[in-house]
């Protein structure tokens, strides 16, 4: 992280990072599969392991669906920097 170029491209993509942590860790506490999570909303499988390895671009409504089925909600928060 001593380069600028690399801490500021990692600074850059540390939210998206953060929530697919976040979706992983909730799924893995919930004891849910990513195929029963697929069935329980329609989100095919393989589009959720791009998700999770970083390699999708989910929509709000997609992780609310996503947090619905693991009977969670989804809290997004604005914070001062």
């Amino acid at each position: 992280m001593k380069d600028p170029e690399i801490k500021v491209e990692y600074e850059t993509l540390e939210p998206e990072f953060a929530i697919i942590q976040a979706m992983i860790d909730a799924r893995k506490l919930k004891g849910i599969k990513q195929k029963e999570l697929s069935e329980r909303t329609g989100i095919a499988q393989g589009d959720i392991s791009k998700i999770e390895h970083g390699n999708g671009n989910p929509s709000l409504k997609t992780l609310q669906r996503l947090a619905r089925a693991m009977g969670m909600y989804l809290k997004i928060e604005f914070i001062s920097s």
